[in-house]
């Protein structure tokens, strides 16, 4: 089995309920077999700001798939779920991306691994930091807790625990 974590994101409609079933479309396939995930924290959008803010998570899983095939399976559930692709960074029903895939250095057309801007992204770092601080990040050299460590105070502060209404 190969550890992989996958970082979960939604800001439109039911936020919530679109992680929620992500994870269950995730459990459901007979391959993957989530063992963490992280508090859910509510983060405000980087890159296009003019939207709402997000509900983002990491989960820890081990699987048989194959990076690509782990890849397309993650699309299918965005797609079911109703992803579209409109604007770069914009608002989103459901977002899931192969953070890292053992300690494998991968590049693809589709795909590379570790996620090439995982290490500036508070709101992914805090939540894989919480499942595992001293997972490696290999394209940066560094444990995921160092890298929260030297993040900017505000972007940290950006990152916060939800709690439901």
């Amino acid at each position: 089995m190969t550890k992989v974590y996958i970082a979960l994101g939604s800001n439109l409609d039911e936020r919530h309920q679109y992680l929620v079933d992500a994870i269950e479309e995730l459990k459901r396939h007979k391959e993957i077999i989530i063992t963490l995930q992280s508090e859910i924290y509510e983060t405000a959008p980087v890159g296009y700001t003019d939207q709402n803010d997000f509900l983002n998570m990491v989960v820890e899983a081990e699987t048989e798939l194959s990076p690509l095939d782990l890849l397309d399976y993650c699309q299918g559930i965005e797609r079911e779920l109703g992803r579209k692709r409109v604007v770069k960074w914009g608002p989103r029903t459901i977002d899931l991306d192969i953070l890292l895939y053992n300690q494998e250095n991968i590049k693809d057309d589709r795909l590379t691994i570790p996620h090439p801007h995982m290490h500036e992204r508070a709101f992914v770092m805090v939540p894989l930091a919480e499942l595992n601080p001293g997972v490696h990040i290999t394209s940066v050299n560094q444990q995921a807790q160092e890298i929260v460590a030297r993040m900017p105070k505000d972007e940290l502060e950006n990152v916060r625990i939800w709690k439901r209404d």
